[in-house]
């Protein structure tokens, strides 16, 4: 399967700002955006599901807290906390019982994580959209940041929305628009996101400075 480095980030930035005045502009104002890959494995998709409808921070900080009362945030740690044990740091009970379960789908093989790097794109997503918890986002954002495939749009992300307002007259774009414009990014719509996500912070960055 295709994956992102920062060479072919970069080349795919320039074939859509070629043919994308919009995002030619973005670009242009901000430069090229960052890969922000992550580790393929099950730490980075639990702290995913940690950062649905959250922000970044807080899921951090929940992460963080984890992370410190384990040897490692594996499934068979995390299967040895217990709802009631990620509960005490902190997880509400949905998100506690969304980890567990991810780590009981790993751990008995139902979810194949070491060899979601190999299937296509459709066939990834709905092997991760299996286990109670992960929706089309989580698993987009998987598939985008740590297996890097390039053409993955993460459907319902408020930050992509917000940063194509300027595309539809300053009007948040829904989600079924949202994926409407994205889809003239094909196949390059997780470098469109990367764009995209890049205007977004780095304009957020320049209000509060």
């Amino acid at each position: 399967m295709l994956r992102l480095d920062r060479a072919s980030l970069l080349v795919g930035v320039d074939r859509l700002t070629r043919r994308d005045r919009r995002l030619h502009a973005l670009v242009t104002r901000f430069g090229p955006p960052p890969l922000w890959g992550r580790p393929t494995g099950f730490a980075t998709l639990l702290r995913i599901i940690l950062e649905q409808q959250v922000s970044l921070a807080s899921a951090k900080a929940l992460y963080t807290r984890l992370s410190a009362s384990v040897p490692e945030v594996a499934p068979a740690t995390v299967l040895g906390l217990g709802v009631t044990g990620l509960q005490s740091l902190g997880f509400t009970r949905q998100k506690a019982s969304y980890c567990y379960g991810l780590a009981a789908h790993v751990s008995d093989g139902r979810l194949p994580l070491s060899r979601l790097g190999r299937m296509p794109d459709d066939e990834a997503l709905k092997r991760l959209m299996q286990v109670p918890g992960i929706g089309p986002w989580t698993a987009g954002i998987y598939l985008v940041m740590a297996l890097r495939r390039p053409d993955i749009w993460p459907p319902g992300d408020l930050a992509l929305h917000k940063a194509m307002a300027p595309f539809e007259g300053g009007v948040t774009p829904s989600t079924a628009r949202a994926e409407g414009i994205a889809s003239g990014w094909r196949p390059l719509r997780a470098v469109a996101a990367r764009i995209l996500w890049h205007s977004y912070l780095s304009a957020r960055t320049a209000l509060v400075a």
